[in-house]
């Protein structure tokens, strides 16, 4: 009877042995995530990142009012409420993928709208799924 147990208890240890070891080879494999370019991109000190943004009450106002506008819109993708919102002095930079025109334009106008206007917002979101990894032309 122990001799069972000590083989089952044996067999179970190995099993979850390798299964951890497959996970973590996998993951070693596995691709970049989606923004590794983007962040690449960020490096560059003439682009604007969150770090750059001051901490005034406005800027800092700006971006939660369209953090929150995002976050609410459950028709948008886990991307669109993820994009980088970059405020700075009233105008908006968003960067980051969406997963589609549509979705871009959304983000876009709830953006707009927070900031008091299209012309306050530079857009450098991407939209994925078509292969590229280029921002889409639309600024």
């Amino acid at each position: 009877m122990i001799k069972i147990a000590l083989k089952t208890i044996f067999a179970a240890t190995l099993l979850s042995s390798f299964a951890l070891w497959a996970q973590d080879s996998g993951m070693q494999q596995g691709s970049a995530p989606d923004n590794t370019k983007m962040n690449q991109r960020d490096r560059n000190a003439s682009e604007p990142t969150a770090g750059q943004q001051k901490e005034n009450t406005s800027d800092r106002e700006l971006t939660r009012q369209i953090r929150r506008a995002l976050v609410q819109d459950k028709d948008l993708s886990t991307y669109a409420h993820n994009v980088k919102i970059v405020a700075q002095g009233g105008a908006v930079t968003l960067k980051g993928p969406v997963k589609s025109e549509e979705e871009k334009m959304a983000v876009e106008k709830k953006a707009a709208e927070a900031a008091g206007g299209a012309d306050k917002i530079h857009s450098e979101l991407q939209v994925k799924g078509d292969g590229s990894d280029k921002p889409s032309a639309r600024q």
